[in-house]
């Protein structure tokens, strides 16, 4: 029988004082030096347990006072209907989307620069690598209810986005995909691949989590029909994120 290591049987026995109620939502977990007393360990095996709570979602960090039960849901992202053109019509981008299903509050900080596409974003805009590769950047840090949760870089091909409202920071109604629309960009469909990483250290430091903790990764392009008009590289945090695909059965 293999014997579980002790920071894995603290954290399953603090999990289940969670669960019961011992620790409700919002409470305060015992300190660490607790909690070294009680299960007779090093602090690095507690903190290696409280780090595990806290990548399930079920802890947070209150700087300054300790750990406690988190009262925060998982923001659920809904693929399907995110994207639909009816949210667009209703004046939301795909985040403000998130926000009204999940009855959150968002902000959304916007940086516009133009640059030179990565050589993956090069390969789905058709772009040389080793020509004329410009593009429009749109870097944006996501909140919600004030923590940042979500990291996303559009690039967009500059003869699409240059001179119009994608180089503001703010799109306007239904963000920048009813902006590609108006522009005549008719989207047909998207296609996302999703991964998990360890988060780079910029990310880490906005996301506010540890280098150890992954990340979930999505390259979203948007195709006005076999033209890709937009490549979107999002990052967001593991710990608060549940990507939701409905997929037709046919």
């Amino acid at each position: 029988m293999v014997q579980m290591r002790p920071w894995v049987e603290i954290a399953e026995e603090l999990r289940r004082e969670i669960d019961r109620g011992v620790y409700g939502p919002g409470e305060r977990l015992p300190s660490g030096s607790e909690l070294m007393s009680r299960f007779g360990v090093a602090r690095q095996t507690v903190q290696n347990a409280i780090d595990q709570l806290r990548a399930e979602g079920l802890v947070l960090s209150v700087a300054g006072r300790g750990w406690f039960v988190s009262e925060r849901k998982p923001i659920v992202r809904l693929a399907r209907n995110r994207l639909s053109k009816a949210e667009r019509t209703a004046g939301r981008g795909t985040f403000m989307s998130d926000a009204a299903a999940g009855k959150w509050k968002p902000a959304v900080t916007v940086k516009i620069r133009r640059g030179q596409a990565p050589e993956d974003v090069c390969s789905y805009l058709g772009l040389d690598p080793g020509g004329e590769r410009e593009v429009v950047v749109r870097d944006r840090v996501m909140c919600a209810d004030g923590e940042v949760v979500q990291l996303a870089v559009s690039y967009l091909p500059v003869d699409v986005a240059a001179g119009t409202r994608l180089e503001e920071a703010d799109t306007g109604p239904g963000g920048a995909y009813a902006r590609l629309e108006e522009m005549g960009f008719e989207l047909t469909h998207f296609t996302e691949v999703v991964s998990a990483r360890s988060p780079r250290p910029r990310e880490a430091e906005l996301l506010q989590i540890p280098f150890g903790f992954p990340v979930i990764q999505v390259i979203r392009v948007a195709f006005a029909g076999d033209r890709a008009v937009e490549v979107n590289h999002i990052t967001m945090s593991s710990e608060r994120y549940q990507l939701v695909y409905q997929i037709d059965a046919d």
